[in-house]
């Protein structure tokens, strides 16, 4: 005869280790994908799963990352404690007003409406007028507005610091469903970021690795090489060769993400830098347009330090995910 006993998962944990189990954080397998709220170049949201199957973490440490970007691998690892940060204080002082609650279903709902019909009354001129607003008084609201209605999604600042972007030519960009896509994206961070311990922080990224210890995994998402991001301004080789020496001598387990080849080239940076360490690859591709035509495939390579990475790898299926327009 079979008795049923409702458990927390705080009894589920106790019985996994009372029965010799070994409680990982990583690997795992993300069902349903969040996609944040703010657009940014790079973004990981396809190679979630291929990240998430690869590394072997317990999750007892800390999730680091120098490179927050969108924040898509955070809000998708949901690890209990973090130490997160970005060069571009927007985006963090964006993630603090979530977690501060700030931003929330409501304040961002009510924000985007009001101003969304003020747009398309308006016209292209009051895009104009918030984006100065914005580059006056940096409120993160206006930042997410920014995002969304700029053009193509690209977040660029100039050399002081001012938000650049044009307008995407859509004044009647936030229309319902919109806006309710959007909120309910806002909800969902909210939500991840809800009882864990997380700490955001603007920063450069050698601060954040030298705070590293034994027990952390600190996960990589650099810029690209010779090339200016716009939104923390330049990215060199000398720079990238010195964050490579960073991550080896970190006490702290990592994972580095970065392109390794295209139709037109090989990143000859891998081997140099992160030569003798294991790469997982993934398949994907990428979009420079809106046409078929313009599809391009892309080798993405996840560098994993020893010790951190599954015992064979895993191919994990790119992800279809409705990043919206």
């Amino acid at each position: 005869m079979y008795s049923w006993h409702s458990y927390d998962l705080s009894d589920i944990i106790l019985i996994v280790l009372k029965n010799g189990g070994e409680l990982k954080l990583l690997p795992k397998h993300i069902e349903n994908v969040i996609v944040p709220p703010i657009k940014c170049q790079g973004i990981k949201t396809k190679l979630v799963n291929f990240i998430a199957n690869n590394v072997v973490w317990d999750g007892e440490g800390r999730w680091i990352e120098p490179f927050l970007g969108s924040g898509v691998v955070l809000f998708n690892i949901q690890p209990e404690r973090a130490l997160i940060s970005d060069k571009n204080e927007h985006i963090i002082n964006f993630y603090k007003g979530i977690q501060s609650g700030y931003i929330n279903p409501i304040s961002a709902r009510e924000f985007l409406e009001y101003h969304g019909e003020r747009l398309n009354s308006i016209g292209e001129d009051y895009y104009y007028q918030m984006r100065d607003e914005f580059n006056e008084a940096k409120d993160p609201l206006h930042f997410l507005f920014l995002s969304r209605a700029c053009f193509n999604g690209v977040m660029r600042f100039s050399k002081k610091g001012k938000f650049n972007v044009p307008f995407c030519k859509k004044p009647d960009r936030f229309r319902p469903a919109y806006v309710t896509k959007i909120v309910n994206q806002i909800d969902k961070v909210s939500r991840a970021m809800l009882g864990r311990d997380w700490v955001f922080q603007a920063c450069d990224w050698r601060e954040t690795i030298q705070q590293a210890a034994e027990g952390d995994f600190i996960y990589i998402d650099p810029p690209y090489i010779g090339r200016s991001t716009g939104y923390i301004g330049d990215w060199e080789q000398d720079e990238a060769n010195e964050l490579a020496q960073y991550a080896r001598t970190s006490p702290a387990g990592f994972a580095l993400s970065m392109w390794k080849q295209n139709k037109y080239r090989v990143n000859t940076h891998i081997e140099e830098a992160w030569g003798g360490l294991e790469m997982r690859e993934f398949n994907h591709f990428y979009h420079v347009g809106s046409s078929e035509d313009l599809r391009n495939a892309m080798i993405e390579a996840l560098i994993i330090k020893d010790g951190y990475y599954t015992e064979q790898p895993v191919q994990a299926e790119e992800v279809s995910v409705d990043e919206d327009d």
